[in-house]
This record gives structure tokens, sequence and C-alpha cells, in this order.
């Protein structure tokens, strides 16, 4: 295995977003080129009365992976369901949905990762689909658990699958533990350190990364890390994707290839048609 080496850092500021929610950002527009098909990753904190309320998306799916409390989601198809600690929501925005996502606890801490959609596929019908904690399949080994998202991993394969191939593994290392993940050379790949600062992620730079940063990986058909603590678990999500190779216009919630079709979007939204058939009259309860 060729070990991929880091060839960027990206730390994730904490910032105000929405109503009472606070976000670190560490994908954002400037990065859609090196990071393709990864349009965002959003880690958020939010509590009551705060909360995502009824927005539009259109041309992206999402995965929302939980790390504390519950989010009540609802969307205009009559999607209901609290996605609680350890769960996972997979949504595929397509052609249109509104949805609202609200704080269920005094506490709610999860990650939001945004994965472009190809050209062909911007228009699909939307759907939201959910897996449990308890679902979420998992192995150990050495010293290394991993929770498996999407793709493959320590033997062990997840039931889920994004319209854009995707890898999207949980690790924790014990102290001093490392592991070897096999990645499809042609995809790009990126790590980002939720717990734990003594993390090294490549063989060829020993610095270690802090919690709260993305570390972006160039090259090879591996990532190995190693946790050189010797009494601190190291916690990191570990994702790839298979790029798609084609032009990404971001517009707050919406994700294209054009203007022109951001425009379209923005007077389908207003006009309430091609997806967006309950604008006017959905309300989330």
């Amino acid at each position: 295995m060729t070990s991929r080496q880091v060839i960027k850092k990206i730390s994730a500021d904490l910032e105000n977003e929405g109503d009472g929610a606070v976000v670190r950002k560490s994908i954002t527009k400037i990065d859609h080129g090196l990071l393709d098909p990864f349009v965002s990753l959003i880690e958020f904190s939010v509590s009551p009365p705060g909360g995502f309320r009824d927005h539009p998306h259109r041309g992206f799916e999402s995965v929302t992976y939980m790390l504390q409390g519950g989010i009540k989601y609802q969307d205009f198809n009559g999607h209901k369901i609290t996605i609680n600690e350890g769960d996972v929501q997979w949504m595929t925005a397509g052609k249109g949905i509104i949805h609202s996502e609200m704080p269920e606890e005094e506490v709610n801490n999860g990650l939001q990762l945004w994965i472009n959609l190809p050209s062909t596929d911007k228009m699909i019908d939307p759907k939201a689909l959910e897996l449990s904690s308890s679902e979420i399949p998992r192995a150990e080994e050495d010293g290394v658990e991993v929770k498996v998202i999407a793709g493959e991993s320590m033997g062990v394969q997840s039931p889920f699958y994004t319209k854009t191939p995707i890898m999207f593994f949980d690790f924790t290392l014990k102290p001093r533990a490392q592991t070897h993940q096999a990645v499809p050379e042609s995809w790009t790949a990126f790590a980002y350190v939720l717990d734990g600062d003594e993390g090294v992620f490549s063989s060829s730079d020993s610095s270690t990364v802090q919690a709260h940063n993305v570390v972006v990986f160039g090259k090879g058909d591996g990532v190995s890390v190693l946790n050189t603590s010797s009494s601190r678990p190291l916690r990191f999500l570990l994702i790839a994707g298979e790029p798609i190779g084609e032009p990404v216009v971001q517009y707050g919630p919406f994700v294209m290839n054009s203007q022109v079709e951001i425009d379209v979007t923005i007077e389908d939204y207003r006009s309430a048609k091609n997806g967006f058939e309950g604008a006017k009259s959905w309300r989330s309860e």
C-alpha cells in the first residue's frame, strides 16, 4: 500500500449560523476543486429554542451524523424522525426538498457532510433514510475501533450507499495504536479530527494534528494514522469519495453546475415548481 501524504491542513473555526447554532466549517467553496466531490463539512452545536428552521435544498446529498443529543427532522414529503446520538441520516436533495432540523435536547452536537451529485442526478427525486447507532457495523482489532458508516473497513461493509460513491469511517485509536485503511487511488480523501491532539497522519510529516482540523491527503492507495499519545485516545473521521470532475456553483443551500442553473433553481423555489411544489404551503410542526 502506498500511503497518502498530507498536502493541506484546514482549521475549522467557530462561527454563528442559523438560529442559535454554532458551527465549525472545515470545507467551504474555496476547497471544492481540491476536495471534489465534497461540497461542505460542518460540525454543529445547537440548543433550543434555536435550530435550522424550514429551508430548501437542491443538487446534492448530505450525511448527518449525531455525536450528542438529537435532531428532529421534518420535510415536505411527510418524513419525520429524530436522529439521535450515534445515528446517521442520508438525505438526497435531488430536484428539491424543504425541511427543518431542530434540536431535541439541551445539548445537540453533530456533523453534516454535503456530497455533490453529478449533473445527470441533480434532478432525481428527493429522499431521506436513517441508520440507527445499533445498526452501524463496527469492527475492533489491535486497539483500533471503527464504525463503518459508508464503504468497507476491517472486513466490515456498510449497508448504505450514496449516489456518488464514498467512504465514511469513524475511527478511535487507543494510545500508541495505528491503522492502515485502503482507499481507491483515484479518490479524494481527507480526515477530520474529533478528539485527541497527538495523531500523525503522514509518514513524511511527524507533526501532530489538533482536534477540529481537516487533513487533506494526496495521491496513494491508502491512509496510515498513528496515535502517538501514551494516555489519550484519538478519534477522527476518515472520508473519501470518487471525484465527479464537473463545475460546482454553490449558492447557499443550492449546489448546481452553473450560475444559470442556480438562477433557475431560485426561480423554481420562489414559484413553487419543478420540485418545490410544497414551498408555499408546507410548514414544519
